[in-house]
């Protein structure tokens, strides 16, 4: 896990290891002071040569001013590397996020997503940039100031053999309990963000709903959660350094125990006993920062496998079998398709899809809510892959066009309607961020947002806010076919694009397309059996089945369901 991580350092790896210089040098220039510090008592202070006191002492400031150098520089290349390490990881994760699929998508929350990519990947940096000096200082202090103190007083050092197992045994049972606490901590995170992204996005309904007061309590419970999760985990934490504390005071008091006896019966000078304790604190030290880290570790591998899990997610569709060939007609042929979300599923979404759309066709799919209509059309750009059957473009399979070419050729106007941040030609021009002021107008022509377009106070320039909360859903609708078009695409999928323009528009928009852009296959996705009637053929789906196919003339005089989907909705409107 430690590995897989440290192998996005990338260009940063140098860094650690200046970082890594820096601290093993800067901890053999404090390990000197003691010594010297031993040899003023003992030598300086004892025969009162106070010209050998001023030179060692020139000495220990000189050890201390470059022990203070290195720091620094070990404080700044830590720094780098946590920080650089962090943005490749972010970078790294949100790369593999935009090779996903629908599917793969599925396989995680939204919110926790965004936890892997911001609180997991800021756990790790943190214990790069606060733990490296730590992480190495702790060691190497550890076996020279242990090496030191067995070579000033063999038999006083013995104390350790004592305190380090002791110490050793209590971080080992902390560490044991502690690291599955982080895990859940982190998932409890997930939560928190999961309430407040829905809260957000859907925060117009739930003023409409007047259902604040709920969601306050409902991100309570949560808010609550996360606190407890927290409180156990950094609780169990702290016992570290009340354990740490133990056998330190413990060691201090056994070492002056033992050590003014061995200075009452001379076999031990007070200079000695002082640069002893020196080493003790110093080890002690040192074995503090070490379980310090050890802590730190336990919840950044906590971190780290959900980051992995993100980056390890394999890919179900694939591009290895592709050849460098594109969309030329638009033409599409289901051959006897199955599909269902999960392998595991026992039923099929799609069952047994046998259709043919000769290109430059105009297509209208009617159906109940929850026949997979949308599923069906998600099919064509391959946003899903089939699960078996054969679905071609243009007499091709779809799996050998690669996915660049293949959904360039494809555009989709899904449900859901999604403008960006910034300004309504910078949306528009998603479609194609080369096209001309001409064609961007033409094309906001065909999907009559030119009607509003002028209406604006900045016109193509004016700022769409966040998810375009600036303009209505109808214009909403209109800016995302006018995007579409821009792609020049050989299919354009309209799935339920016109929803919530009136009748009139969207016949205008039907026209214009039909006159426009003839030679485009067009797919319509509607619940107004309206929007589809004037279509070159009708696909009624029932239960993922297609259970009809015709002209409005032909499905109103022989299929029972379309009748009844057009009797309701005459009844309606006579109503």
């Amino acid at each position: 896990m430690i590995r897989r991580i440290f192998s996005y350092a990338g260009q940063y790896k140098k860094y650690l290891v200046l970082a890594a210089l820096c601290v093993a040098a800067e901890s053999m220039f404090e390990l000197l002071i003691p010594l010297i510090m031993a040899n003023i008592v003992d030598i300086g202070v004892a025969e009162g040569n106070r010209a050998y006191i001023f030179e060692q002492g020139g000495w220990m400031i000189l050890c201390a001013v470059l022990a203070l150098l290195l720091g620094i520089g070990s404080a700044k290349f830590s720094a780098i590397a946590g920080q650089g390490l962090g943005a490749n990881l972010r970078e790294a994760e949100y790369g593999k996020l935009q090779q996903f699929s629908f599917a793969n998508i599925d396989h995680f929350q939204l919110s926790s997503l965004v936890t892997r990519m911001t609180s997991d990947v800021t756990n790790i940096q943190n214990s790069i940039s606060a733990g490296m000096r730590p992480a190495c200082r702790g060691p190497v202090m550890l076996v020279a100031a242990t090496a030191v103190a067995f070579s000033i007083n063999t038999k006083l050092a013995v104390v350790f053999l004592v305190a380090l197992p002791t110490l050793g045994i209590c971080l080992y049972l902390i560490i044991k309990n502690v690291r599955p606490l982080y895990a859940r901590m982190q998932n409890a995170i997930d939560l928190v963000n999961r309430i407040i992204q829905e809260n957000l996005t859907a925060i117009r309904v739930v003023k409409a709903y007047v259902r604040g007061e709920y969601e306050i309590r409902k991100f309570g419970e949560v808010n609550s959660n996360l606190q407890t999760q927290s409180e156990r985990a950094f609780r169990l934490a702290t016992t570290n350094m009340a354990a740490m504390q133990f056998v330190m005071y413990g060691t201090i008091l056994s070492i002056l125990w033992f050590g003014g006896g061995m200075i009452r019966v001379g076999s031990m000078q007070m200079g000695e006993l002082t640069g002893f304790l020196s080493y003790v604190l110093q080890i002690l030290n040192s074995l503090m920062m070490i379980s310090n880290i050890f802590l730190m570790l336990t919840r950044s591998l906590a971190s780290g496998k959900r980051i992995t899990e993100v980056l390890d997610e394999e890919i179900d569709i694939r591009e290895d079998r592709a050849e460098d060939i594109e969309v030329t007609a638009g033409e599409i042929e289901f051959k006897h398709v199955y599909f269902k979300y999960k392998e595991e599923a026992a039923e099929y979404v799609l069952s047994d899809i046998d259709l043919h759309i000769r290109a430059g066709q105009t297509v209208g799919i009617v159906g109940q809510t929850g026949s997979a209509k949308t599923t069906l059309v998600q099919l064509i750009p391959r946003l899903y892959d089939i699960s078996s059957g054969e679905l071609l473009i243009d007499g091709i399979p779809v799996w050998q066009y690669p996915l660049k070419h293949l959904r360039d050729a494809v555009a989709v106007v899904l449900q859901k309607n999604t403008l960006f941040s910034g300004t309504l030609r910078e949306n528009l021009l998603w479609g194609d961020k080369d096209a001309s002021q001409e064609e961007i107008e033409e094309a906001c022509r065909i999907a009559g947002a030119d009607e509003f377009i002028g209406r604006l106070e900045n016109g193509y320039d004016t700022e769409m806010g966040q998810g375009g909360v600036n303009v209505s859903g109808g214009q909403k609708q209109r800016l995302c076919i006018a995007r579409a078009i821009l792609k020049k695409p050989k299919v354009l999928i309209l799935d339920d694009s016109t929803s919530a323009v009136d009748t009139a528009t969207e016949s205008r928009i039907r026209k214009m397309l039909s006159e426009k852009l003839p030679h485009m296959t067009k797919i319509v996705i509607a619940q107004r059996i309206s929007s589809v009637r004037h279509a070159d053929q009708i696909v009624v789906l029932e239960d993922g089945k297609i259970c009809g196919v015709g002209t409005h003339e032909e499905l109103l005089a022989h299929n029972q369901i379309y009748q009844e989907i057009y009797d309701s909705q005459k009844e309606g409107a006579d109503l």
